[in-house]
């Protein structure tokens, strides 16, 4: 058969080591050897496996999908394929739907049609693993924009009426009120709060005033711009970030006052929501209604039962059906009785466990090598500053300054560095978890408190819909394979042809 070779590092510095770009190539070319395998095409490149499409590796699928007599993919391992959930469905499809097989050498298997309920166990809990490290670095670039948020801090480019100012390195330390266009849009706010401008002679306005947007190619604002300015708080001292307000330390331009009378015209106020996070609803916010998409919500009644019915948003439903919570935990309860594993497939898992563990240290020791060295190089500028001070080379006000950027230069290195080591810590967080529920899945939730169990069921379930009083699912990866294995016959994904709706 013909083959493909896919090689890939995520860093420099793995091209030194083992799993350098030729020592990939050479060991799949002797595999496939072994194999019979014909190898057509050969690719090698340095590409980071995360969220953002990686161009690369769609050009190896749209080869295979444009040769089709090409029908095996050769690895070293899944985590050299793919680290996220977006590679492996586009993978997946390719090997349910046009015959491809997928081989990872150094893991010693491979997925085809045919594949077992173990062995897309095995690439599932694989691809999982690998996720949740780079799920856990991304944690924390939202920790450090809460940290920003706290401090008051824009987090993101400037509003139309301001700009950044930055510093000798490029980074921005403060926001100020444009002197060139700030008043202008103080005047729309003017404008509209007198109730006899619209939008559009706001625009007409502004353009002949010359005020343009903040993009590369500056245009006339349009009036859908004019709108969301009118109505962000930013202006007179609040940011609005994912629906929450928060106060911003930058100079306001209009005032508060002025601010309610433009939205009083707009015929709208600011309404906080309902906040419900502290009830005890186990399926809170998880469950959509099959028939029209609307959330699921729930409520207690006197007697202190939970009851879940739609919120028939789109006047759908022509009566409003409930469901006891108690019901809804049953087919719950019966999916995760299959979620075990015989002494057989927990000896493999371990192993496969460990695999991952290398391969996540590999990528840990060279992320740090990395980091390691930006701090030593600065530190060696440091020294080296102190010498030309001592020689008179350089004034004492130039040291201090560079003494002070070279410190925020190593600050930040030892941030990311406490980044890593925390994504590696939880990283082995989430393998034990993974045994623990590969264990006593069922036991473990029916011991839990209501909000343990949403937790619970977050962590394991998917595409949760609620169809009259039936509650269906799907299990994420690598759950899913893990039931699959066990003979479990009601899961969504991959049923039998005689299968049957979870009750």
């Amino acid at each position: 058969m013909k083959a493909v070779i896919l090689a890939r590092v995520s860093t420099k510095e793995q091209e030194e080591q083992g799993h350098s770009l030729p020592a990939q190539i050479r060991r799949l070319q002797e595999y496939a050897k072994k194999k019979d395998f014909e190898i057509v095409e050969t690719f090698s490149f340095h590409e980071s496996a995360g969220d953002k499409i990686r161009k690369k590796f769609e050009e190896v699928i749209a080869y295979i999908r444009s040769h089709k007599d090409v029908r095996v993919l050769l690895c070293e391992n899944v985590d050299r394929a793919t680290r996220n959930f977006k590679d492996a469905v586009d993978l997946d499809e390719m090997r349910r739907k046009e015959d491809l097989e997928i081989h990872f050498v150094q893991d010693g298997f491979f997925v085809n049609k045919n594949a077992t309920g173990n062995q897309m166990f095995m690439w599932e809990a694989k691809v999982f693993l690998a996720k949740q490290y780079l799920n856990r670095l991304s944690d924390d670039v939202k920790r450090s924009y809460e940290q920003k948020i706290q401090n008051k801090e824009w987090i993101t480019k400037p509003k139309i009426g301001y700009v950044g100012v930055h510093d000798e390195t490029g980074k921005r330390t403060n926001i100020i009120p444009d002197p060139l266009r700030s008043q202008f849009i103080v005047k729309m706010f003017e404008m509209y709060a007198t109730g006899t401008s619209s939008t559009k002679q706001i625009q007409e306005t502004m353009e002949k005033l010359g005020l343009r947007s903040n993009t590369k190619t500056p245009k006339p604002l349009p009036r859908g711009q004019i709108y969301i300015i009118l109505r962000d708080p930013f202006y007179y001292g609040e940011m609005k970030i994912k629906g929450v307000l928060y106060p911003h330390k930058y100079q306001p331009l209009i005032s508060r006052q002025l601010f309610n009378r433009v939205q009083e015209v707009f015929n709208g106020y600011n309404k906080k929501p309902f906040r419900y996070a502290c009830k005890p609803f186990a399926f809170r916010g998880l469950v959509k209604c099959a028939e029209c998409g609307c959330t699921i919500t729930a409520e207690r009644t006197k007697n202190k039962y939970n009851y879940y019915s739609c919120t028939n948003s789109h006047k759908i439903h022509a009566k409003r059906l409930y469901v006891n919570e108690n019901d809804l935990f049953k087919p719950v309860e019966r999916v995760l009785r299959n979620i075990s594993l015989t002494e057989g497939q927990k000896t493999r898992l371990m192993t496969l466990l460990a695999q991952s563990e290398d391969a996540k240290s590999e990528f840990f020791e060279a992320s740090m090598k990395v980091l390691r060295a930006d701090y030593d190089r600065y530190e060696k500028r440091k020294s080296n500053l102190l010498d030309r001070l001592a020689d008179e080379e350089i004034t004492k006000e130039d040291y201090n300054k560079k003494i002070n950027e070279y410190d925020e230069k190593q600050t930040a290195i030892n941030t990311e560095i406490a980044k890593h080591q925390k994504a590696d810590k939880e990283f082995y967080i989430t393998i034990a978890m993974i045994m623990s529920l590969a264990k006593r899945a069922y036991s473990l939730f029916k011991s839990s408190e209501p909000m343990e169990k949403r937790a619970f069921i977050n962590f394991l379930f998917q595409n949760s819909k609620l169809s009259g009083k039936n509650l269906t699912f799907t299990l994420k990866k690598p759950f899913g394979a893990m039931a699959l294995a066990n003979g479990c016959s009601n899961l969504c994904p991959r049923r039998d042809s005689n299968s049957k709706p979870i009750p």
